[in-house]
């Protein structure tokens, strides 16, 4: 039996791995706004939202040792939808309703109307972020600075 490498995931699981980093990084006013409180399905809590410290880990220059940079707030939330599918979300911040909103949609888009709801929600976050990267590339290029050494011209 072979073991597949992490770094070589499934479709599916890419996609749930996409889709789960936009749900956590949306604002939770824009995620309201895409996919309102009264059309959810019904669900039951696997673990209701919680709010605790995870430990935020860095790279120097992205690429050295890992070191701990420091803490963070973070808040979780495990439900499952009446058809037994299981929805999970960690959000950082204390927005337990962010949690529950981005719990419900991971279990909703790994269903049958899964399709609708990325059409509706995935793929319009996904276009915010990009324009976002976007303006931050053009910041950061605006202020970069090149370095370079001139000939002053000096008679040996």
């Amino acid at each position: 039996m072979e073991v597949e490498d992490s770094r070589e995931a499934l479709p599916a699981t890419a996609a749930r791995r996409k889709w789960m980093s936009l749900l956590a990084s949306a604002r939770p006013a824009r995620l309201n706004a895409l996919f309102p409180r009264d059309e959810f399905p019904q669900f039951v809590y696997l673990r209701k939202p919680e709010t605790g410290l995870v430990m935020v880990r860095g790279r120097q220059g992205g690429t050295g040792s890992p070191f701990n940079i420091g803490e963070t707030t973070m808040t979780r939330c495990t439900i499952r939808l009446a058809d037994g599918t299981v929805g999970h979300a960690f959000v950082m911040g204390r927005s337990h309703e962010h949690a529950v909103t981005a719990a419900v949609c991971d279990a909703v888009l790994q269903g049958p109307q899964g399709s609708d709801l990325a059409e509706k929600l995935v793929a319009p976050l996904a276009e915010e972020r990009s324009e976002r990267e976007r303006q931050r590339a053009l910041q950061n290029a605006a202020t970069k600075v090149d370095f370079f050494t001139m000939v002053r011209g000096d008679d040996d």
